[in-house]
């Protein structure tokens, strides 16, 4: 069995949302280098969209029991529905094969976090512990049925099919359901008071179960793991700030190789390096140097191209200056600049030293607000958000890429009592952008204008 197909889902506090959006999902038909001006489209025309549609609600529950003990609760519930009808894969460098997919998923999340803060003195010595525990359920179906297209030339694309009248074949019916229990535990320890010590880790156990609804099978697989954390930061004089740390990740991956074993979880291991400084009482700037590691990641397996194994590697080197504060009262700032030098350290199929895909090398970005502080205007707010993101490999054979974008987004709210009232604006003119890519032969373009208004309260 392969690794069942990932979902992304999105956490949400303080604020019911609903959004629908919809964009055409076009596809490279040459084996170009830069994909900018020679992407066609090779779908069925007023077919191949995407389609998601989200529910999303939750709150966050802050409560003082004394001047040193807090408790943090936040319950976010995020429902997802997502259309996707997707084309096939090149047959070779002129003809492409369309076979028609049509993909259901609809995902309920449900996830609940409790936190106790807490301050004590051992001597000289003030800790700051922390303890938390996080409750997530994630189950939904996912459907693909597919049809039989005839190919289509790529170069003299004649593209007037139409979907088979035929019902499609089902080839995939799976109901998920994931359950996952985190239990973490850190202590901020200020040995001195130009030294601190962060030591913490967080043990996970994940139950996942899929059922096939076609096959009348069902696979179960449970995975635990303990991801420790530590740093350390040391001032050398109050304005500035030194530290280094390291922690671990653990992420399940869900599956059988060949010989039905189950597949190890993908472990992270992260260092980072920095320093923070105090420009003034209210900015500040900080440069971060880390490098990022994921091992056991799929790759086909030589021996059955139908199944996977775990002998891949990734790393990530970056470095990331950050700039933040208010410039003067009621206008703040944050700028960012990240370079990011993300490739295959090991595989079987791939390149070694072949970049990651849809990660780009330069990343810039600004966001800006303006909040009026007094008059009968006062809490009403302007935000202004620009951001540059570079080239982006386009498949881990490297053999298409993104170009790079420019998107310009802006807000307004107006802030009265406990009340928010939020209007977002993403991709404000309209800016046409290739955001990402599933290999060469299907890539996601940015989504459009898009207006998502919002109303909060906090008590």
């Amino acid at each position: 069995m392969k690794k069942a197909p990932s979902r992304q889902r999105a956490r949400i506090t303080g604020a019911i949302v609903a959004t629908d959006t919809a964009s055409q999902q076009p596809n490279p038909g040459k084996s170009c280098k830069h994909c900018a001006g020679a992407l066609l489209f090779l779908g069925v025309p007023g077919e191949n969209d995407s389609k998601t549609t989200a529910y999303r609600a939750g709150y966050r529950l802050e409560h003082q029991f004394s001047e040193n003990w807090q408790l943090r609760n936040a319950l976010s519930i995020n429902k997802v529905n997502d259309f996707r009808a997707e084309p096939d894969s090149l047959i070779d460098d002129r003809f492409f094969n369309r076979n028609f997919t049509n993909a259901k998923f609809e995902t309920d999340n449900y996830s609940l976090q409790t936190e106790i803060i807490g301050k004590f003195a051992t001597g000289s010595i003030i800790h700051q512990p922390l303890l938390g525990i996080e409750l997530n359920r994630s189950e939904g179906p996912l459907i693909f049925r597919r049809g039989i297209l005839s190919p289509i030339d790529i170069f003299s694309p004649v593209n007037n099919t139409v979907v088979p009248t035929d019902p499609l074949q089902t080839i995939t019916k799976i109901q998920t359901r994931t359950d996952r229990l985190g239990i973490y535990l850190q202590d901020q320890i200020t040995l001195l008071d130009n030294l601190k010590l962060l030591v913490g880790g967080r043990f996970d156990f994940t139950e996942r179960k899929n059922d096939n609804l076609l096959a009348s099978t069902s696979i179960s697989q449970f995975d635990q793991a303990f991801s420790p954390r530590v740093g350390l930061v040391y001032q050398p004089i109050p304005a500035i700030s030194l530290y280094a740390s390291y922690s671990s990740s653990f992420v399940p991956v869900i599956g059988n190789a060949a010989d039905d074993s189950v597949f190890e979880p993908e472990r992270g291991t992260q260092y980072e390096v920095g320093v923070k400084a105090d420009l003034s009482d209210r900015l500040s700037a900080t440069l971060v140097a880390y490098q990022i590691t994921k091992t056991n990641v799929l790759t086909t397996d030589p021996n059955n191209l139908d199944f996977s194994i775990q002998v891949g590697e990734q790393r990530s080197r970056g470095v990331e200056l950050d700039i933040a504060g208010e410039i003067l009262t009621g206008w703040k700032i944050i700028a960012s600049y990240a370079y990011t030098d993300a490739q295959i350290t090991k595989d079987n199929q791939y390149t070694v030293g072949n970049l990651l895909d849809s990660v780009a090398k330069n990343t810039v970005s600004l966001w800006t607000t303006y909040e009026i502080q007094r008059g009968s205007l006062q809490g009403l707010g302007f935000g202004l958000g620009l951001y540059h993101v570079g080239d982006r490999q386009g498949d881990l054979k490297n053999t298409v890429v993104l170009p790079s974008y420019f998107r310009t987004d802006a807000a307004l709210y107006y802030k009265r009592n406990n009340w928010k009232f939020a209007l977002n604006i993403k991709n404000l003119f309209d800016e046409k952008y290739y955001e990402t890519s599933q290999e060469r032969d299907i890539i996601y373009p940015g989504a459009p204008l898009t207006v998502l208004a919002t109303i909060s309260w906090e008590f």
